[in-house]
């Protein structure tokens, strides 16, 4: 019998793909920063005495609290839905359906971290609006604005950009949904961020790498999953089978 060299298989063309849109976006982001537009967009809401709105009621009880507690149920409706599937993700395997969960807490955990680490503090903060810091970007690392740090990136735009990485898992099956998924993260997030900018909590660029590490936390799960795939495929078996829609 002939037996042929197996080789590995080229990379998918998807992670082609999120290979340039992840070096696109980190370009923007990066340039935003280059261009130091975070001051003059805080001033778009910021007073020498503080923000206006720091205390409104739509941004605090609806675009904070309630954001945050409704990212939390969605997070907790994905995780019941890996054994009772409903809507769209009848459409995943168990696998598919674990990454969604997964590439979330992974992206609010790495958010996160970075947070605790980060000297830098928030635009309410500053002296220039009322506080007591000084302003320093968040590049220059280890430096003390003296403020109470730990505003970088945007904790709170998190909450809408984790759930980037559920289109990476839908757009095996569901790439029309997977793009309807993307487009409604990416809106939250930013409405989230927005939000909080408005407040004072944070610069726009906060913002922006929150969403870029969301989304490469979500795509770094999905290349873990396609390398796992074939591995759990065989000891799953049926388990792993998409379950079909009504």
């Amino acid at each position: 019998m002939h037996l042929t060299t197996l080789r590995p298989p080229a990379p998918p063309s998807r992670h082609l793909h999120a290979l340039w849109w992840t070096l696109a976006a980190l370009a923007c982001v990066v340039a935003w920063d280059a261009a130091g537009q975070d001051l003059p967009a805080a001033h778009l809401f910021g007073l020498g005495t503080g923000f206006p709105l720091r205390d409104h009621w739509l941004l605090v009880q609806v675009l904070h609290e309630g954001a945050r507690y409704l990212a939390w149920l969605l997070a907790l409706v994905l995780t019941l839905g890996v054994w009772w599937p409903q809507g769209i993700l009848r459409r995943l395997d168990v696998a598919g359906r674990l990454q969604i969960v997964a590439s979330a807490l992974l992206a609010l955990a790495v958010v996160s971290m970075v947070k605790n680490l980060s000297h830098t503090s928030c635009p309410w903060d500053l002296a220039e609006f009322g506080g007591v810091a000084r302003y320093a970007s968040h590049w220059a690392l280890g430096t003390l604005d003296g403020g109470s740090g730990r505003c970088f990136p945007a904790g709170h735009a998190s909450a809408g950009f984790a759930f980037l990485g559920g289109y990476f898992a839908l757009r095996r099956t569901a790439p029309g949904a997977a793009r309807w998924w993307l487009g409604t993260a990416v809106a939250a997030g930013f409405v989230l961020g927005g939000a909080q900018q408005m407040r004072g909590a944070h610069f726009m660029s906060h913002t922006l790498w929150t969403g870029w590490l969301c989304w490469t936390t979500g795509w770094a799960c999905d290349l873990a999953a396609d390398a796992l795939r074939p591995r759990l495929a065989p000891r799953t078996g049926e388990r792993l089978a998409a379950t079909p829609a009504p």
